[in-house]
Parts: structure tokens; sequence; C-alpha cells
């Protein structure tokens, strides 16, 4: 499928010079579109074979599937599936990874960024954006492990890494300053670029793509599943993210009322803010009406949530 914008991305790094490329998908509608340009560009290079998609997995933060109205509609793991099968990675090609740590009894489990919250005492503050790295890159920087170790003893030099995201300009001035490509990491065993090829796209343009694409959107960026307006989160990052706006934050209290009270019990126990300027008891307390979304003609209630399937990808 060909890209909806109006130009290939300005700026196009030799695609043939990578041992492993690998996109990394969040599951957000930024993702699909992604992942569209960059397979394209794959494909025209004929190096679509060294393509591994990365989903770096939040747990019970993501969010979820839903059933509302007898419909099913996928979370963000699956969502981030199916962006990376829609443009041809097979299914092998695709991880779902996660961070973890040692439990009672020596078997690894899931560390989610709450619990890391609440072990750190902190929440994460602009400028201190501990939760991107931790939850995100370390994640998948982890999973290039055993790639880089068999590729380099066959090579006989570092592994060459092309990290591909979907990060856009119009997200934020931080983003906005961040170059297109450049190159992350420099060491014997790797060489890590990266490349974000919709940088430039344009909000507007990303939704305008999505009415014919491959793959759904997820359901969170709609008043209500299935409504089609874009009425609801702006982003699909965490369910509550500590950089969202207020509007984003009242909504996804309302749809995730038990996360909230985790989140709010962190707080109190921590004695740390959700953000400097609110506290998520706080917002929890806003009247319902202003947090729960509904569906203008009908009284309808909220979509509820049903337990997130568990990927075949991956390691946990």
């Amino acid at each position: 499928m060909s890209s909806r914008p109006s130009s290939h991305p300005p700026i196009t790094p030799d695609l043939t010079s990578y041992d492993l490329l690998a996109p990394q998908l969040s599951g957000g509608k930024d993702s699909a579109v992604m992942m569209a340009v960059f397979m394209e560009a794959a494909r025209t290079a004929g190096v679509a074979d060294r393509v591994i998609s990365y989903h770096s997995s939040l747990g019970v933060l993501e969010w979820p599937s839903v059933v509302f109205d007898g419909t099913r509609y996928p979370g963000v793991s699956e969502l981030a599936a199916l962006q990376s099968a829609a443009f041809g990675v097979p299914a092998d090609r695709h991880l779902e990874v996660t961070r973890t740590m040692p439990g009672p009894d020596g078997i690894r489990m899931p560390h989610s960024l709450l619990t890391e919250i609440a072990l750190y005492g902190r929440f994460p503050r602009k400028g201190s954006p501990y939760c991107r790295k931790s939850a995100k890159e370390s994640v998948v920087s982890s999973a290039w492990t055993p790639i880089v170790r068999q590729l380099g003893r066959e090579l006989g030099r570092p592994v060459r890494i092309l990290k591909v995201m979907g990060l856009r300009s119009d997200e934020g001035p931080d983003r906005k300053k961040r170059a297109a490509f450049r190159t992350v990491q420099v060491n014997g065993a790797r060489i890590v670029d990266e490349w974000l090829p919709v940088k430039d796209w344009s909000t507007a343009a990303v939704k305008e793509w999505h009415t014919d694409a491959p793959v759904p959107y997820s359901w969170t960026y709609d008043s209500v599943p299935g409504a089609g307006d874009w009425a609801g989160t702006s982003r699909c990052s965490c369910s509550l993210c500590v950089f969202a706006s207020r509007h984003d934050v009242l909504l996804s209290i309302g749809r995730r009322p038990r996360l909230a009270d985790l989140y709010a019990e962190v707080e109190q126990v921590r004695g740390d803010s959700f953000r400097a300027d609110w506290h998520i008891t706080d917002l929890i307390r806003t009247p319902s009406s202003a947090a729960r979304p509904t569906r203008a003609s009908s009284a309808r209630t909220t979509a509820r949530s049903s337990p997130p399937s568990q990927s075949r990808y991956g390691r946990r």
C-alpha cells in the first residue's frame, strides 16, 4: 500500500547497509502509518527479509481490548501485531517483549511501569521521562542482544541496526526538535541508528490515511468504540500517561477507573503527585459527566474491558 502523503520521507537511509531493520510498534495510529511508509521503502530496497518488528508491552497499563454493542475491538498489543502483519512481516518476525524481574521463586515475572514508579517513589516528569527508556527503549534493546551475538560472530564486526519509530513533530516540542535520522548507539557489538520516517506528517494527514487503512485504529481514539469521530483520547500510549492532556487523563479515568485507583494508591503511599500540577486523587473526584465519554444520540454506557489476549510472540 502506498503512503498517503504528498512525498516520500525527506531522509531515507540506505536500508541495504543494515543487518537488522527493527520497527517499533506501539499499536497507535502513528505506528500503522510508519509501518506502511517503512515497509514500502524496505521492499523497494529489497531488504524486507531483514525486518523484525517489536512491540514493547506495558502490560496492564496498555489499552485493552473491549466489547461494545456486541463488537470486539482489539487492544494495542494485538493492534501492533496486526500492523506488522498487514504490511508483510511474517508472524514469527513480530516480537512482543516486556520488562521482567525475578519473582520470589526465581521465575521472572512482568515488571510494569506502575511497579517501577512505586519502587522509585516518583512519577516521570518532563526533563526526566525515565518511563520511555525503562519500559520501552531498553526492553527492545535487550531483545536485540541474542541477534547481535549471533550475527556478530557470523559477520566478525559490529551489527548494524536501524531502529524505526513513528514519532512525529506534531506530538510536541521535544519530538519536533528530534532529528529524523541520527546515530543513537555505537560500541564494539552494535551500531544503532534511529529513523523517523513519518516525522513531518501532520495529525490530520495521519487521520485521513486511516480512512481506508488495512488495519483498524485503537478504539480509545473515538468518543465510544466504533464511532469513527476521533473524539476520544488524542494519544494511545499508557492508559494513564503523565504527559497526556487533562482531557485525555479525564477520559482515561472514566474508562479505566480501577487502574486510576491503583495510581491514586501509589500517589498517596509514595507522597508524589501524578503530575507536578495535578493529583490523580483530585481528578478522580471530577464529575463523571466530564470523565466518561458517552454517545450523544443514546444512553449507552462506556465500553467494558475484556481480558487482553496473550501474545504468541516473543518473551515474557
